[in-house]
């Protein structure tokens, strides 16, 4: 494992030097240098919506083939902290969808100045609304409208850009129907609506969808603290922005010029011919390597809501991967494994940073400073290399953690892993030198 997501400095981002990252490279340098890691992981929904969904799968390691929506990600940063370049980018990506979706609402205003008083025979059925690009107060209904739309014309892939993350409640149709809409988002699933009403909209349709949002940590905080544990934030790619110093400065950003739109249009260019079903094996390894690490450090941790939303971080970080593997003439380099590698630990870092008091995988809040920078790995925390089984009782007393039993497991899920070996003479654990090589080695 290259990242520490247990210490309270944040994964550092791979150099945008490497090969087949040329893309991203171009889309940040038109940010402040202080937002290129924050919006890094902003750019995979926009960039895969670009993808026509029923047109592209790829194969992730279990063997599923994914489609490159229900790619969700929240922009987490305070008040007055750049969060606004994120739309910046969004445009530049999107300016073709948001011409063609003036076409499209300038045909239906037309359409309802003319027909809506109308109740002759021969009046027409309403043209559909095919927007690529949703708007950020669209209601429930529309949504289910739009994407019957998209279905209907090929299955493309909407996006949505929401300012607040609290945009998603009007999406939803209210807070309590966030969690049932972001799964069959995340997952690719049917939605299904029946309204009594003439005027309702009933039907169904194949949820393809790409969200981006912004939030502050109490927005955040305030917006999942309901749903936690319930699989929905683990659906949502965090990217996580500390406040920055009051030096006075004001952030430059790029000058959005002709040479730059000639050369990203190129790239674009690239996701939009992607067609067919793809096994990038160079990527799964990746992910099925993450996948250890991830159960790894869930061991040493002994956090079962860290393993849980590991999963989901590796779908997303995968997807990501797709996306790079596009924009790269359907080429992998190894630079684009390491930016999988650190998209897969800053989300998880992101998540633990702003809600990491809120994290215990028992549903209570912790009062204990350590969970609230990060998840404690149990091991790195006990002085010198031997400990015995009460040495490890209280340390897990300390960070709120039941003691007896589950010691006991977490010392032979530990030996098993290879982390610690056992004397019986002695009746101590001793760390492996394994074990201590790969956590020197940890950034």
């Amino acid at each position: 494992m290259i990242f520490d997501i247990t210490k309270p400095t944040p994964p550092e981002m791979p150099s945008l030097n490497g090969k087949g990252l040329e893309a991203l490279k171009l889309l940040l340098s038109q940010t402040s240098k202080d937002m290129h890691a924050p919006l890094l992981p902003m750019l995979f929904p926009v960039l895969g919506s670009k993808v026509t969904g029923a047109d592209a799968e790829f194969q992730y390691p279990s063997g599923q083939w994914l489609e490159l929506c229900g790619m969700l990600a929240a922009l987490v940063a305070d008040s007055g902290n750049n969060k606004g370049q994120l739309g910046l980018l969004v445009e530049a990506i999107k300016r073709d969808e948001r011409r063609s979706d003036q076409v499209e609402i300038k045909k239906y205003l037309e359409y309802q100045k003319t027909f809506k008083k109308r109740q002759t025979s021969d009046k027409p059925d309403a043209p559909d609304l095919c927007l690529r690009c949703l708007p950020s107060d669209a209601t429930r209904p529309g949504y289910l409208k739009a994407q019957m739309a998209a279905e209907a014309h090929g299955g493309y892939t909407t996006f949505i850009d929401l300012p607040e993350i609290d945009g998603l409640n009007g999406l939803c149709g209210g807070h309590k129907q966030v969690t049932h809409l972001l799964r069959l988002m995340f997952d690719r699933q049917i939605y299904q609506a029946l309204r009594a009403t003439v005027d309702g909209i009933t039907g169904s349709a194949l949820l393809r969808t790409n969200i981006t949002m912004s939030a502050t940590p109490s927005s955040c905080r305030e917006f999942f603290k309901s749903n936690l544990f319930d699989g929905t934030l683990g659906r949502v790619v965090f990217s996580y922005k500390p406040r920055a110093d009051r030096d006075g400065r004001i952030p430059r950003i790029g000058k959005f010029s002709d040479e730059f739109y000639e050369q990203l249009d190129q790239y674009l260019t690239r996701l939009t011919i992607v067609k067919g079903r793809y096994v990038i094996r160079p990527l799964n390894k990746v992910i099925e390597r993450l996948a250890v690490e991830m159960a790894e450090l869930a061991d040493l941790t002994d956090s079962n809501c860290l393993h849980d939303m590991g999963k989901r971080s590796l779908i997303s970080a995968f997807k990501a991967g797709c996306v790079m593997w596009a924009l790269n003439n359907m080429t992998w380099t190894r630079a684009m494994g390491d930016m999988v590698e650190y998209l897969v630990w800053s989300d998880t870092f992101s998540k633990w940073h702003v809600l990491g008091d809120m994290l215990i995988q028992d549903g209570t809040l912790s009062t204990n400073d350590n969970e609230k920078k990060g998840p404690a790995n149990m091991l790195d925390s006990i002085h010198g290399t031997t400990f015995s089984e009460q040495q490890l009782d209280a340390l897990r007393q300390s960070l709120g953690k039941p003691i007896g039993a589950d010691t006991k497991r977490q010392l032979r899920v530990w030996s098993a892993r290879g982390f610690i070996t056992y004397s019986s003479q002695t009746g101590l654990y001793t760390i492996t030198e394994e074990y201590l090589k790969k956590s020197k080695s940890k950034k």
